[in-house]
């Protein structure tokens, strides 16, 4: 199958590698020459574990290849998957905007049927608009060539972004004629060998799954983080709660780890997208905004601790361990960590920060209002706390003898809750986790 992706972002770029690393002949396009130069040189955009080798590994088989043309790519394909942005607007709905002109060059340069496929996360209703504008396009080159519009929306985690792809947990399809759900099934028969389901449905309902995933599962995040200051106030821990609740069938025990707030491109996107899609149809979104308001609070916990325990923070050296909104990844975008040196900064405090892949990213958002650090111990030094932002494996096992030595204070704000709480507090730091109780001297 001859595959051309629209796109070569997060999505775009892994959805091209993933299909050429399975015998698909994929071309991936982006309208920005630099970086189809950049890509063209065994340079990636952005970090992803596996994914550089993968296409290193593609382009040197000939099976993947990037060019800025959109015309020779589209008649030579039997389908284009659009994976270009959809960021939000001050409202919250999406900006359609590229998927637009991507499917007016798409109108413009079909020769023969293809299944045009959005894979960006759009609005409902967006599959008709592609067919209204490819349609006026063919009409004004007054030809009339079948093909059709489906929708495959993307269920990618950063940082195992590869591994989701090639063994998901299901692969959604819209699709409204026999000829579209033929094709997407040979280009993922790969991918369901092993009994991954392939799980064709209307566009309309693949269209809205891709916003409910996300925003069902920042639900459960802001509900963990809302029960995690019941916690608080009451002593109880939230490690435990989340025991007694995961184990329940109903509930299941993924995405309910309490912290400092979920960010990243898709969660704070999609659910304002789908609380925007309700309102347009005049339905109250209240739950979805709740959502919001209770993850924006939670971005400010970590600060907050830090001025109960330090009623000044002017001049104070605060240390922070990761900096990227997860693990694995170098996307900065809606970081927690955003907030904190923000706030941590303005409060007069001198912040000192390590992240393994996302400081030079975190530059573009923060300037120079922080002091990156070479590594993790190089921040600690003369730090009067210690915050962590992001639950990087290297921190969880960290020397403290070394911590010790380095800091000139003794307070450790977890808000991962990712780190051994009695290790600590046997050690000589006082030590403050999301929901849990502080630990005491063991009998």
């Amino acid at each position: 199958m001859r595959v051309t992706v629209v796109g070569t972002g997060y999505v775009g770029l892994v959805t091209g590698a993933c299909l050429a690393d399975v015998g698909c002949m994929v071309t991936c396009i982006d309208t920005n020459t630099e970086k189809v130069d950049l890509l063209r040189s065994g340079h990636l955009p952005f970090f992803e574990p596996g994914l550089n080798e993968m296409v290193e590994r593609t382009v040197h088989r000939s099976r993947l290849s990037f060019t800025s043309e959109l015309g020779p790519a589209v008649r030579g394909a039997d389908a284009v998957f659009l994976a270009v942005g959809t960021p939000p607007l001050d409202d919250g709905s999406a900006d359609v905007r590229h998927v637009d002109e991507a499917a007016r060059e798409i109108g413009r340069h079909l020769e023969h049927y293809t299944v045009v496929v959005t894979k960006s996360t759009v609005p409902v209703g967006t599959a008709g608009r592609i067919r209204e504008i490819i349609d006026e396009e063919l009409h004004k080159r007054n030809t009339e060539i079948e093909y059709d519009v489906a929708s495959n929306p993307e269920f990618l985690k950063e940082g195992t972004a590869v591994s989701d792809f090639l063994k998901p947990d299901r692969i959604v399809i819209g699709v409204d004629s026999d000829r579209a759900k033929a094709v997407l099934a040979q280009i993922y028969r790969p991918f369901v060998l092993n009994g991954h389901p392939l799980i064709f449905m209307d566009v309309a309902s693949a269209e809205i799954t891709k916003y409910a995933a996300n925003a069902m599962l920042a639900m459960r995040i802001s509900m963990m983080n809302l029960l995690s200051r019941v916690c608080d106030e009451y002593g109880a821990d939230i490690g435990s709660v989340r025991a007694g609740i995961g184990s329940d069938s109903r509930i299941g025990s993924k995405f309910l780890y309490s912290g400092i707030g979920y960010g990243g491109s898709c969660f704070p996107k999609d659910v304002r997208a789908l609380a925007s899609i309700g309102e347009s149809k005049g339905i109250a979104m209240d739950l979805l905004h709740a959502v919001e308001s209770i993850n924006a609070f939670q971005k400010t916990i970590a600060v907050e601790k830090l001025k109960q325990l330090f009623p000044d923070l002017q001049g104070k050296t605060i240390a922070l361990w990761g900096l990227s909104f997860k693990p694995n990844t170098d996307d900065m975008r809606e970081a927690p960590s955003l907030d904190i040196v923000r706030g941590l900064v303005a409060a007069g405090a001198h912040v000192k920060a390590y992240d393994p892949v996302a400081a030079e990213q975190a530059r573009l958002y923060l300037g120079d209002i922080y002091e990156i650090a070479t590594d993790p111990y190089d921040a600690l030094a003369d730090a009067d706390a210690l915050i962590l932002a992001t639950e990087w494996s290297e921190f969880r096992n960290p020397d403290l003898d070394e911590m010790g030595k380095r800091m000139a204070g003794r307070v450790i704000i977890d808000g991962r809750n990712a780190l051994d709480a009695q290790a600590f507090f046997d050690s000589g730091f006082d030590y403050y986790g999301i929901g849990i109780p502080q630990p005491t001297a063991q009998q």
